[in-house]
């Protein structure tokens, strides 16, 4: 895969982000979340590829726009082939209300090497390099708290787990509080308390609980990028996403799924801020029609990582039209 791609999929995030980050605080998820949905598409529209959305904003009949297969980019005889992971506004209730830690974000694997998932719950533990190996999914999260622990060198009193801040979660805080373990309670954005799990200097030490699987499918490609780990297993809701799963190809619904099983080969990752949280700056909006963002970019074949603040000017776009 073309490294220079990367720089070319950051443009696509940041421009979600621009445009959802003017609803920040607004209160409106749709108007917000439609904004990043369209300018991620038209951005998308000018990449020389041949790409195929795997994990979008939903099925066909659900979402007008990036929805799972979608065809995406300006396909020429030489446009490689790549699936697309993508959440144009991963935290919607975040960015409406103002809250921390929603981003605009896109994982691209060659064609084959993402797990095809529906849009359903996924069961998920995550941790950074020093601890890869040493969790399990099907064990129970005081020993899972315990073995990173162990493994990052530190006391149990000095952890950090990320849980999302739901009522299904009850059972799995009351358990992780009781290991004397510190938890940060997130609204929203799990993908970005994923990444921050093998994050330097981020002060999240792992992630445990029930997300969305696309979400899950996006933060184990980020974490091959980054050398840490993750496992899932998908979650259902009814009988019929059982059966949409099964028309994708998944055999073994209740399979555990290992990090190189969610995304393999080589793999790039792509997240831009739309407000502040503890991987990303927000987007910052400055006098004179002018807009700073703040992105990263990983790509899994090198483990380079870059960190992109740019500087958007509005009125020379407009200009440039006129």
């Amino acid at each position: 895969m073309d490294r220079n791609l990367a720089l070319e999929f950051v443009r696509v995030t940041e421009a979600a982000a621009l445009e959802s980050a003017r609803w920040m605080g607004r209160g409106d998820e749709k108007a917000a979340d439609a904004a990043a949905v369209d300018a991620m598409r038209k951005a998308f529209d000018v990449l020389r590829m041949d790409g195929t959305v795997v994990i979008g904003e939903g099925e066909r009949d659900e979402a007008p726009m990036l929805y799972i297969g979608e065809k995406v980019g300006t396909k020429t005889d030489d446009a490689p082939a790549l699936d697309i992971a993508l959440d144009p506004l991963e935290g919607t209730t975040i960015c409406a209300t103002g809250g921390p830690g929603s981003i605009s974000v896109i994982a691209v694997a060659e064609k084959g090497k993402f797990l095809h998932a529906p849009d359903t719950y996924m069961d998920k533990i995550a941790c950074g390099p020093g601890a890869k190996g040493k969790i399990d999914i099907d064990k129970s999260p005081t020993e899972n708290v315990q073995a990173v622990a162990k493994a990052l060198g530190k006391e149990v009193s000095d952890m950090t787990v990320v849980i999302l801040n739901r009522p299904r979660h009850k059972e799995l805080i009351d358990e992780v509080r009781k290991t004397g373990a510190r938890i940060q309670l997130i609204g929203d954005g799990d993908v970005s308390a994923a990444v921050s799990a093998a994050w330097p200097d981020s002060g999240i030490d792992l992630l445990i609980g029930i997300g969305g699987a696309p979400e899950g499918v996006i933060s184990a490609a980020a974490m091959q990028c980054l050398g840490g780990d993750f496992q899932g297993r998908l979650k259902w809701r009814n009988e019929e996403e059982k059966a949409r799963a099964s028309k994708m190809g998944l055999k073994d619904l209740d399979k555990k799924f290992t990090c190189d099983e969610l995304a393999s080969g080589s793999v790039m990752f792509v997240a831009t801020g739309i407000t502040d949280g503890s991987l990303l700056k927000g987007v910052r909006f400055l006098p004179d029609g002018k807009a700073k963002s703040h992105s990263i970019v990983m790509r899994s074949a090198t483990g380079t990582i870059r960190t992109i603040e740019s500087f958007h000017d509005f009125t020379w776009k407009k200009n440039k039209k006129s």
